[in-house]
């Protein structure tokens, strides 16, 4: 193979293209409030809340999407979902102190993962749904509600450990929730504290792509419910988690290229593609391929809703292999779904101002240094490669191109690298050109950052439009009823 460019081009939708073309309002943000830069789109998670809920309609499904906060702590995010009908998941004592602030109810939450006390006690004295992962959790909660005179508190029992009948399919182990085998020893639980807390549902929570896995575990929840009614509980909801995903690539044929060029690269079939020859999980053993490969699949050809609308359509065997959302619907059961990437779709963006430009070989790639450290922008974190925009100073000229560049931080470290990939852009980025990083809001902004050497976080502004212009706040500034907005 040669060494011809391998770009990775961002997916853009028209609203996340447009605020990437307003190079003037780009650079005059950074301009004030310095590099790095976060800005979040508002109206756009209230677009994609909008697709999940269109496949509820299709469906005939009840049931709540609720926002899995600790995906962005942004403000102006939380607060846009409040003015819709949306739910939050929140899995901290200060997501849910966020939550309540930004203007959701009690009735619109739902606590999840590990909790320490102080976070159990809001819970249960606001009066959210909690998702319990032990008994020993249970017994913790329904002592803090009779040593406080608290109301019973809605409680979701999260299992794990599935396994299908037929062809063995065994769902992926999870450190949260019980397994399903012990269920009768949760309910009993349940049943003993009868007086605390109120059964609501069952939940799952499955850090996997596979649709074929979580179609598994939904159709186990089903199971877990007729257990529960069968005891004379009456639950009435089934969570299945979220990883829905995000398409982050606009061309499949650019992610295949790509993938297929790194392995020849790591068996040195073509010029290395990573610093250093890093190889993504793959290495060369005397000429074999070994590893695998830990990237995210960028481009998925199902993702988001539409994910959500294929697990729904999948059959469940050991139930007469009827769809999972006739029996979701059969049995009047609502259905809670917990997305946080996919409700993130193209709802923001990182930016970064190249400081320096510089050859290390002759004829080979160039080393630019941003204005931000890697963990502010922390695509690779979680396994993304794709390739920034050049957003060039007013006046700037077209530029050479294309050309390889390595992106580095600016963190007195060698391992702070923005991307370990040989980055192909499409003209050569100059000292005061930005680098807008698309789709950076699931994630990649603010749950790896840290203040190393003295460095400051990257700031956030939220970002809208109001006809041909940009308008933009400070993100904790940003209300629904924000002037020159109007109510939403």
């Amino acid at each position: 193979m040669d060494g011809r460019p391998l770009y990775l081009e961002p997916r853009l939708e028209p609203r996340l293209r447009s605020l990437v073309g307003a190079h003037g309002t780009l650079h005059s943000l950074t301009d004030a409030l310095g590099s790095p830069l976060h800005v979040v789109v508002p109206d756009q998670i209230a677009e994609n809340l909008e697709r999940f809920r269109s496949v509820y309609r299709t469906h005939h499904l009840s049931g709540q999407v609720f926002y899995a906060h600790k995906a962005n702590r942004s403000s102006a995010l939380l607060r846009r979902l409040a003015a819709t009908d949306a739910g939050v998941d929140v899995a901290s004592l200060g997501e849910l102190q966020h939550a309540l602030g930004a203007g959701f109810g009690a009735d619109r939450i739902t606590a999840t993962g590990p909790k320490n006390p102080e976070f159990l006690w809001l819970a249960a004295r606001t009066g959210v749904t909690v998702s319990v992962d032990a008994a020993a959790e249970l017994d913790q909660l329904a002592a803090l509600v009779r040593k406080h005179a608290l109301p019973r508190v809605p409680v979701l029992l999260r299992l794990s450990g599935f396994e299908a009948s037929g062809v063995r399919v065994l769902s992926r182990r999870s450190r949260f929730g019980t397994p399903v085998r012990e269920l009768e020893l949760l309910l009993e639980a349940v049943e003993r504290h009868a007086d605390a807390v109120a059964l609501t549902g069952v939940a799952f929570h499955l850090d996997t792509t596979s649709v074929a896995e979580k179609a598994t575990a939904l159709e186990g929840c089903l199971a877990a419910l007729e257990l529960c009614r069968s005891r004379g509980l009456q639950p009435r909801a089934v969570d299945v988690g979220g990883g829905f995903g995000i398409s982050y690539l606009a061309e499949r044929e650019q992610w295949e290229a790509y993938t297929t060029g790194l392995t020849a690269a790591v068996l040195g079939r073509r010029p290395p593609l990573a610093w250093g020859g890093h190889g993504y999980g793959l290495r060369d053993e005397s000429g074999t391929l070994r590893g695998t490969l830990g990237l995210y699949p960028a481009h998925r050809s199902v993702a988001g809703a539409a994910y959500l609308d294929e697990l729904l359509a999948q059959p469940a065997a050991s139930l007469g292999g009827r769809p999972l959302a006739a029996l979701l619907l059969e049995h009047l059961y609502d259905l809670h779904t917990e997305p946080g990437r996919a409700l993130l779709d193209q709802c923001g963006l990182s930016l970064a101002r190249v400081l320096e430009v510089r050859t290390q070989d002759a004829g080979g790639e160039l080393l630019v240094r941003l204005a931000a450290k890697a963990d502010d922008i922390a695509l690779e974190d979680h396994g993304v490669l794709m390739d920034p925009v050049v957003i060039p100073r007013s006046g700037s000229g077209p530029g050479e191109g294309p050309v390889a560049v390595h992106l580095f931080g600016s963190l007195c470290l060698e391992s702070d690298l923005i991307t370990r990939r040989t980055v192909f852009l499409p003209r050569r980025p100059e000292p005061g050109d930005l680098l807008a990083f698309a789709n950076t809001a699931g994630y990649a902004m603010d749950f790896h950052a840290t203040r190393a050497q003295h460095q400051p976080d990257a700031r956030k502004v939220a970002a809208w439009q109001d006809g041909d212009t940009w308008r933009w706040c400070l993100d904790d500034q940003f209300w629904p009823i924000t002037p020159s907005r109007g109510a939403q």
